[in-house]
């Protein structure tokens, strides 16, 4: 990044760029922007930065290295280890705003993106205009929407779910083992999320946890002799998917152990080919070991409530007392942008990064995906990739 433009070089831009979104992809976005002599102003609907990783529960850490998860300007601090904590990249959040003097509104929430009236100024769009709480109407030259990939939590309607007399809630309301402690839990959903509450039951005191699995998943080693899984996942993502599922399955005969008589029989489908669907495989923090010594048991998928029991999808029923459901979460990106045509049948943007739809110039996605080679290296990727569109199309007013 070059040096940050000066403010008067900014403040000539009648229209800024709006991000919306303070969470690490729209910090990023608005930090290249900014090293580019663009106008960006981030508006978020909470009250800070970073909303929805203060949201996340206590033992989470980064799955991916700290020298392959900073944002573009600023370096993690080698303080923070590498495996960086949930509450370090909370302030590493804060911090980069901070260093980057990032213009951000917080507190108002912006519901709806619509073309605006073609400006006549030579521009290939003629910007866009948003509808933000508050009655507020803004303006922009160019739109990024950085919402999150892990936006709305998504519970599934299981049948009965509303009458089940125990405790039910989804991942994004857990915080840490405590209130379950001595308790009877299902975890429901074996991505990374639910493996790792899973455990962090285990350690906490739970009496019982079963972890409830429709589709075995990958499981991977997060570092094997110091070489993390990420730079494996770097250096195969451009390779042939035939090929990356055969590597990928020698590694896991060599260093994952096969589960299949505790429950988790490898996947018939191979690595890559469940990335490409959008399964990303479940990096290995005590859910190998949890399993083999009998902490946690796997049971078949949740197919409906009744009263107290809860069915599974071979039949059988138990009575948990809890039922964490580490289901995910949905884009919820309908109501912002769903009349333009820029959203595939699953609701995800259909391009992303530096791409911008053909129906809607100027309108730019970062953050809905989740790459093998991690979230943080590629949305700091996207953001100078973006910044460098972006900077070509908004001229400056000399």
């Amino acid at each position: 990044m070059s040096g940050a433009p000066t403010a008067l070089e900014i403040s000539t831009q009648p229209r800024p760029v709006y991000v919306i979104g303070a969470g690490p992809g729209g910090l990023a976005v608005a930090a290249a922007l900014r090293a580019r002599g663009v106008r960006a102003v981030v508006v978020e609907k909470a009250d800070t930065v970073g909303a929805s990783w203060r949201r996340h529960y206590d033992r989470l850490h980064l799955h991916t290295t700290r020298r392959l998860s900073a944002l573009p300007g600023l370096a993690v601090p080698r303080r923070f280890g590498r495996w960086v904590s949930r509450d370090d990249v909370v302030r590493y959040l804060e911090k980069y705003a901070e260093f980057h003097e990032l213009e951000i509104v917080t507190g108002v929430e912006v519901t709806r993106i619509e073309p605006a009236a073609a400006s006549g100024d030579g521009g290939d769009s003629g910007g866009w205009t948003l509808h933000a709480s508050g009655g507020r109407v803004l303006t922009a030259a160019a739109v990024v929407v950085a919402t999150g990939f892990n936006h709305t939590p998504a519970l599934p309607d299981w049948p009965g779910r509303e009458g089940f007399t125990g405790t039910l809630l989804h991942a994004a309301d857990y915080r840490n083992p405590r209130p379950y402690e001595g308790r009877d839990v299902l975890v429901v959903g074996v991505g990374n999320t639910g493996a790792e509450i899973a455990v962090d039951l285990v350690e906490g005191g739970a009496a019982r946890v079963r972890l409830a699995v429709r589709t075995a998943p990958h499981i991977v080693r997060r570092s094997t002799a110091g070489w993390p899984a990420q730079r494996t996942g770097i250096l195969v993502r451009r390779l042939p998917v035939r090929l990356v599922d055969r590597l990928g399955a020698l590694v896991a005969k060599a260093s994952v152990p096969d589960l299949s008589a505790y429950g988790l029989p490898r996947p018939a489908t191979g690595l890559y080919s469940r990335v490409r669907q959008g399964a990303i495989p479940v990096q290995d923090v005590g859910l190998i070991d949890a399993v083999r010594g009998g902490r946690v048991e796997p049971v078949a998928a949740v197919e409906s409530f009744d009263g107290a029991e809860v069915v599974l999808a071979d039949g059988s029923r138990i009575t948990p007392g809890v039922v964490v459901a580490a289901t995910g979460y949905r884009r919820a990106l309908e109501g912002l942008v769903g009349d333009l045509g820029v959203l595939d049948e699953r609701g995800r943007p259909c391009t992303h990064g530096a791409r911008t739809p053909a129906q809607a110039p100027g309108l730019y996605f970062t953050g809905f995906t989740n790459p093998i080679s991690g979230m943080l290296r590629e949305l700091a990727r996207d953001a100078e990739k973006i910044a460098a569109v972006v900077s070509r199309r908004v001229r400056p007013v000399a």
